[in-house]
């Protein structure tokens, strides 16, 4: 029997970078500052013809799954930008560099050697004053801003990011993946090792709030009234503020990373997974119901089902966007049960955020950002100003201000994505991390 394997290539920004892997475990050594070359991906692509993510090149470099089924549980979970992975599905997990995936076709999982930490190609530090790649952004109230790294920790603005500082006093895991702002101007931090951070004091300090949590790794955080959700490496857990105790929202989900939370006026609560797709819970079902998937539909042009999904957003009651890994953008107006995409007109396909308001659709790709007020029928490029178009993540503020986080820096728009301005002064990395091993 062959070894059945999967390489994850993530994203833009990897270049000739390469990553030790052992049984579960991702190592993060990308270079903010150095592009990654599509050309070296392509022969790789071409040998992979019949993989259903050999369209890699066509989307910034998101996502290369080579014989290996999408809808395997089994894959891999990637955590952030910059990751240059490859796991091998049998007694052993292995590393490559892009030039030597691209170099050759690897038929068995024992042609490949791991590399050592002094292979050339290995650099755990992004060079110092180069921009930091920006996956995670949440506003507050009046002109305060939050901006995530990966691996050195968090910044704040107090003047909507036109000067930032560094804001991780108290932060034991500075992997930073996803960021949220309650109301009351309290701040939430989702990690790659360290579970979920707090801060009372608009970001000074921060203090560890897993109690109940049995994954520590946080994808996605939600915050509905008192409650605070948050997405998983195990699922989604529930926390009343206050209480400062996590439970589980409903079984179902132990095993599989959830992305992206939204939930309806009904309170049904919907999960972007690896491996699942779309799946919701509703509190009004009966005992025991737990989570469904919800596929009818989310099929992409190759006639494969999307199990994995990035970006959820909410606009009327039964109307849901999910953005995926690879395979553009879908539209749900029956609360999930049915989806049809609307993303065909878009040049990539690789979604990183979602944003719906009543000025139009707003969609952020490994190639820019993009618009549209028809529903998808037609989408206008909306990057003038936006210099690095590898997008991370996208964020709106309570005054209608647009937020893109890059994998060189921070980007604000004042007009609805017609005009973007760079907001990366004090987004320098200033001195190298430790990878989180």
């Amino acid at each position: 029997m062959f070894a059945m394997r999967t390489f994850v290539f993530i994203p833009n920004r990897v270049g000739e970078r390469s990553a030790l892997c052992q049984q579960a475990a991702l190592t993060q050594c990308g270079n903010p500052a150095n592009p990654a070359r599509e050309e070296n991906i392509l022969p790789a692509i071409a040998r992979t013809r019949k993989s259903p993510a050999r369209r890699v090149a066509e989307k910034g470099g998101d996502l290369l799954s080579a014989t290996a089924p999408r809808n395997t549980d089994q894959f891999v979970q990637s955590f952030a930008k910059g990751l240059s992975v490859i796991r091998t599905f049998g007694s052993e997990t292995r590393a490559l560099t892009l030039s030597q995936v691209s170099a050759q076709t690897r038929p068995a999982a024992d042609e490949t050697r791991p590399l050592p930490p002094t292979h050339p190609g290995f650099s755990p530090d992004p060079p110092l004053n180069a921009a930091l790649s920006i996956g995670a952004l949440s506003a507050g109230q009046g002109k305060l801003v939050y901006a995530g790294s990966f691996g050195m920790g968090i910044y704040r603005s107090e003047d909507r990011g036109d000067r930032w500082e560094p804001a991780s006093a108290g932060l034991s895991d500075k992997f930073i993946l996803c960021l949220t702002t309650a109301a009351d101007g309290t701040v939430y931090a989702g990690t790659l090792r360290g579970g979920v951070f707090r801060s009372k004091d608009q970001g000074k300090s921060w203090q560890a709030l897993n109690g109940g949590l049995p994954r520590m790794q946080v994808k996605a955080l939600m915050i509905v009234g008192h409650e605070v959700y948050a997405g998983t490496g195990g699922g989604v857990y529930r926390m009343i503020t206050g209480e400062d105790q996590w439970r589980e929202v409903t079984k179902g989900l132990e095993e599989i990373l959830v992305h992206t939370l939204a939930m309806g006026p009904d309170r049904t609560l919907f999960a972007g997974t690896s491996g699942k797709g779309v799946v919701r819970f509703n509190p009004k079902d009966p005992p025991g119901s737990g989570w469904s998937r919800m596929t009818e539909g989310l099929i992409d042009h190759e006639g494969l089902r999307e199990n994995f999904i990035r970006v959820l957003a909410l606009n009327k009651p039964d109307v849901l966007y999910a953005g995926t890994f690879d395979g553009g953008v879908f539209r749900s107006g029956d609360g999930g049960r049915t989806w049809r995409p609307i993303s065909r007109a878009l040049p990539n396909d690789s979604i990183r955020g979602i944003i719906v308001n009543d000025k139009g659709l707003f969609v952020a790709t490994g190639r820019g950002i993009f618009k549209s007020v028809n529903d998808g029928k037609q989408w206008t490029p909306i990057n003038q100003g936006l210099s690095e178009p590898a997008i991370q993540v996208l964020a709106v503020s309570p005054d209608g201000a647009l937020y893109a986080g890059t994998s060189s820096g921070a980007f604000r728009s004042d007009d609805q994505g017609r005009q973007w301005v760079r907001i990366s002064e004090g987004l320098e990395a200033t001195e190298g991390f430790h990878l989180p091993f």
